[in-house]
């Protein structure tokens, strides 16, 4: 939970920065970064899981 919330800080300070510096914010679209994010959580679970299921220790 501690890194979640350092992340979220960390998060909203960069924000806080470019706003200050009128910069476009450093994300993409919210759905397609969404959909990004999860995108690659399932692509290492699946490395993980395929990993484990073809080479046994």
């Amino acid at each position: 939970m501690k890194l979640v919330v350092l992340a979220l800080i960390t998060g909203a300070a960069v924000g806080l920065v470019f706003a200050l510096f009128k910069l476009p914010i450093p994300a993409p679209p919210a759905l397609s970064g969404i959909a990004g994010i999860v995108g690659i959580y399932l692509g290492y679970k699946m490395y993980t899981w395929l990993f484990s299921f073809f080479i046994k220790p």
